[in-house]
């Protein structure tokens, strides 16, 4: 049986519309500090597309006027310097980004909308951009399913999550546990997040959908190694020396007939 909370909402959809509380609280806070400081966001927002675009150029070219779709596009995505004429940007938050960061926010289309069900027709988009997004929403399964529909035959799916030791995923169905039990302690890794995958788990995403995987990695040794690199702050911190956490899986994928 579903639970649910007393406003009707399942724990998962409940722990989706605080990390989206939380998400527009600390984007609010950063738009402050970003005035005056415009062109240092734009340049990083810059290199990461450009990074991002070379990444799937390794595959094939990317055309000036190819349709792409970014999910997830949030206040700094990748669409906004992708260097196409026909991008647009779904985020459930994009209203109100689209207030905060107006230096960027105008150079794609933004649409206020929920990965889970995307307002368009199937094999609507050439590219397909979704980078570490889903373990922040309700249904990250049903997003990579949508992230398939949309795509063309022979498009290109470039996709990101962070993945973790299996301690973090124990963790995280604690922390939901007390806090649906009416105990209000979050923590805020736990709070912001609505899974905490690991890498079987995030490749499992796209088991069984019609894509051939063109490249696919996860860096867990590298995580491990930079916990270790910087000096710990915390408890947590000499944790993820021995249970990593915030390794990035990486999948480019191209959909197939």
């Amino acid at each position: 049986m579903t639970r649910r909370n007393g406003h009707g909402e399942t724990a998962r959809a409940a722990r989706a519309r605080r990390a989206l509380e939380r998400q527009l609280a600390y984007q609010r806070a950063k738009a402050q500090v970003a005035v005056g400081h415009e062109d240092e966001y734009v340049g990083a927002m810059r290199a990461r597309s450009a990074r991002v675009r070379a990444r799937l150029e390794e595959f094939r070219p990317v055309a000036a006027d190819a349709r792409v779709l970014e999910v997830g596009s949030g206040a700094h995505g990748l669409v906004f310097f992708f260097g196409t004429t026909r991008g647009v940007g779904v985020d459930p938050l994009a209203c109100d980004y689209a207030a905060l960061f107006p230096a960027w926010q105008d150079r794609a289309r933004t649409i206020a909308a929920c990965g889970e069900r995307l307002p368009f027709d199937d094999a609507s988009f050439d590219i397909v951009l979704c980078d570490n997004v889903v373990d922040h929403a309700e249904d990250p399964a049903r997003i990579a399913r949508e992230l398939v529909r949309v795509l063309a035959p022979g498009g290109l799916l470039y996709f990101t999550v962070n993945f973790h030791h299996p301690f973090y995923s124990v963790a995280a169905r604690l922390h939901s546990a007390w806090n649906a039990a009416g105990l209000r302690f979050e923590i805020g890794p736990f709070a912001d997040h609505t899974v905490h995958l690991t890498l079987d788990s995030a490749r499992a995403l796209f088991r069984g959908l019609p894509l051939r995987v063109l490249a696919e990695r996860g860096n867990t040794a590298e995580a491990k190694a930079l916990a270790r690199q910087r000096p710990p702050r915390h408890a947590g911190d000499r944790l993820k020396r021995v249970l990593f956490k915030n390794a990035l899986y990486e999948l480019v994928a191209e959909r197939e007939p």
